[in-house]
């Protein structure tokens, strides 16, 4: 059974950084790509940052320069550096893991909050 734990959400003032992290258990298949999203209650559900296979990677705008996505894939770990947070950022951050055979897996959320 597959399983994302994501980890590194909290509260942090205006300016601040966090780091989240989501590692993949029971992982049996090729994985393409692992990412982030984010959704406030009663809004859709959008991308923050994406990490493909082959190591490229993609930015919603409003994080660009500030949110940095990496990938351990030994340990089938992906990670969110953010920096610089503001508090247009405080939303509850899901971990998303697509295979190659075109299944989303979808992690349990985790809160960030941004506030002085």
């Amino acid at each position: 059974q597959v399983q994302l734990v994501e980890s590194g959400g909290g509260l942090v003032q205006p300016g601040g950084s966090l780091r989240l992290s989501c590692e993949a258990s029971g992982i049996i298949f090729t994985i393409r790509s692992m990412g982030w999203y984010r959704q406030t209650p009663g809004k859709q559900r959008e991308l923050v940052a994406v990490i493909i296979r082959g190591g490229d990677t993609r930015y919603a705008d409003s994080v660009k320069g500030r949110f940095t996505i990496s990938r351990d894939n030994a340990k089938n770990t992906v990670y969110l550096q953010m920096n610089s947070l503001k508090p247009e950022d405080t939303d509850v951050y899901y971990c998303h893991v697509y295979s190659v055979g075109g299944t989303d897996y979808w992690g349990q959320g985790t809160q960030v909050t941004v506030s002085s």
